[in-house]
């Protein structure tokens, strides 16, 4: 018979599971869920409690002789006896179904429904009207199959009829008001035959189905959300705080002063007797500034055409030197031409 503890928080609906098995197997289990036993977010998060369960989620099993188990339905799987498990491979086969049909398609849209009406999350309403969608479907499935069976499997329960009863059991108190139930009467009469079973009351105690669909409060949100440490700004005020700001001009203007003191004065290099002299000398005038600046007004983008054109004619009036031979004279007059052009065009630009 296995015995040991489970580590888990106040009303954790995933470890009523393993608990609700170990009433029915008779597991000697010891519950965790209050210091100093265990406080969530503390132990679950101490080197100790990693080192057993890495990922420090709950529920989380420990046995009297060290064997370590998470995941809630492998914790209620091991708690359970082999009648809870369905006894023969086809009823342990369908036991595994119901439970794996509670944990894809009755926990995420419970979870998306319920948990805004808790504050454990935002409303979303396209996200809960969806939701609510899904739980018709589900509760449709298990109505038609309640019709024709007292339990999931078989004629006693099972871990099947303990993990979807754990997994619907916030919708029944929340949400599912008697006008939104009321098309699925199987699966009411099975849900409210378990949950008065001794096993379940041993766990769950008297549970009182939902009379009005409760509604997101953002009130309770907020209250939820985890609360951000502001730092606190010390007050200015009294005769300390006030001399303080006193000194701190103060303060400023010394080390201005030492900061100034500090700085060496620039170096200065010493002048030999031939540059004292010069020094001493008095400044004389530019040579050339009684002559009129003419010279301003010089159009030199006028003279730049000149200058590539008589290049262009010397060029053109040299002889071929391919034959060898090159005439002197030839080869002068558009020298010629070109200084004459130039003495040309400088006195135009002068005048």
């Amino acid at each position: 018979m296995a015995a040991g503890t489970l580590y888990t928080y106040p009303e954790n609906w995933r470890a009523f599971k393993a608990q609700i098995a170990a009433q029915y197997s008779g597991a000697k289990l010891k519950v965790a869920s209050s210091a100093p036993a265990f406080t969530f977010g503390q132990t679950n998060r101490a080197p100790a409690f990693l080192n057993n369960f890495p990922l420090g989620k709950v529920p989380a099993f420990q046995g009297d002789d060290g064997f370590c188990l998470f995941e809630s339905n492998a914790i209620a799987h091991y708690l359970s006896s082999d009648a809870l498990r369905g006894g023969s491979p086809q009823s342990s086969a369908q036991v595994l179904q119901w439970v794996s049909f509670a944990d894809s398609e009755i926990i995420p849209p419970a979870s998306a429904w319920v948990f805004p009406t808790l504050g454990i999350m935002q409303y979303n309403k396209q996200a809960t009207e969806q939701a609510k969608e899904e739980v018709k479907r589900v509760l449709a499935v298990l109505n038609q199959h309640l019709n024709t069976h007292t339990f999931l499997v078989g004629e006693r329960v099972s871990l099947a009829d303990i993990t979807v009863v754990c997994s619907l059991l916030w919708l029944y108190k929340q949400v599912l008001e008697p006008a939104f139930r009321q098309p699925y009467p199987n699966v009411t009469r099975w849900f409210v035959t378990c949950i008065n079973q001794p096993q379940f009351k041993a766990v769950l105690g008297e549970v009182r189905l939902c009379e009005k669909m409760a509604q997101f409060d953002a009130k309770t949100f907020a209250e939820m959300q985890p609360k951000k440490e502001v730092p606190q700004k010390k007050e200015k005020g009294g005769k300390a705080d006030a001399g303080k700001q006193q000194q701190q001009p103060q303060d400023k203007k010394e080390k201005e002063k030492k900061k100034e003191e500090k700085k060496p004065a620039p170096d200065v290099e010493e002048m030999d007797e031939c540059e004292a002299a010069l020094a001493a000398e008095p400044k004389t005038k530019d040579p050339f500034a009684h002559l009129p600046k003419r010279c301003a007004s010089w159009r030199f983008d006028s003279i730049d055409p000149i200058l590539t054109n008589r290049v262009e004619f010397m060029r053109s009036g040299m002889p071929s030197l391919e034959h060898g031979h090159c005439s002197r004279n030839a080869r002068l007059v558009p020298r010629g031409i070109f200084a004459h052009g130039f003495r040309n065009q400088l006195q135009g630009t002068q005048d």
